[in-house]
């Protein structure tokens, strides 16, 4: 079966969400607000804000993947749509700590170190990876192509599992090191 009218509605889009996100996530990164002279004060408080929207996405990932497994399609389609706000929330306020604040450096050292650093690179490459993934499968369900949806979700679904945990375990990882 091939792609349905909705599906291909969406597919330009898609793509060119999964290029522009990221490029712009990498340039707004630099961009510091206040090295630019303007008098904003620093978002500090928002890394333990979107950290538990991180946790808050797993968990509505394993429960959506029960409900459908339960039949539940309303609850699982809800859940889903709510974790794509979680991410969507999680993004503005990922960039906007990050352009009003000065970054944090991990102080850990020795193998603990190599572990946070594995499990960072792999959560920033996997952040990446996923927004295609989640959005083509996302429109799959909501367009019917069920079957299809089905055997997307089964690749999306530990990518994004692994993203929002690994978002979590990242900021317990460097929380202790953030300027107070």
């Amino acid at each position: 079966m091939g792609m349905t009218a909705e599906e291909k509605k969406y597919k330009g889009i898609i793509w060119a969400l999964a290029i522009i996100i990221p490029l712009a996530v990498a340039v707004l990164f630099r961009v510091n607000l206040r090295d630019l002279g303007y008098d904003v004060q620093p978002l500090s408080f928002l890394p333990p804000i979107y950290a538990t929207i991180n946790g808050l996405t797993a968990v509505c990932l394993v429960i959506a993947v029960a409900a459908i497994k339960r039949g539940n399609v309303k609850v699982h389609e809800n859940l889903i749509k709510l974790c794509m706000v979680f991410s969507s929330l999680f993004l503005l306020m990922y960039v906007g700590y990050h352009m009003t604040s000065e970054s944090t450096k991990f102080g850990g050292e020795g193998a603990i170190k190599y572990i946070y650093f594995f499990i960072l690179i792999t959560h920033i490459v996997l952040s990446v990876v996923i927004i295609p993934f989640v959005l083509f499968t996302f429109v799959r369900g909501i367009a019917g192509a069920y079957e299809r949806h089905k055997k997307l979700a089964r690749i999306t679904y530990p990518m994004w599992l692994y993203v929002a945990v690994t978002g979590v375990i990242v900021y317990l990882m460097i929380s202790p090191y953030y300027a107070h």
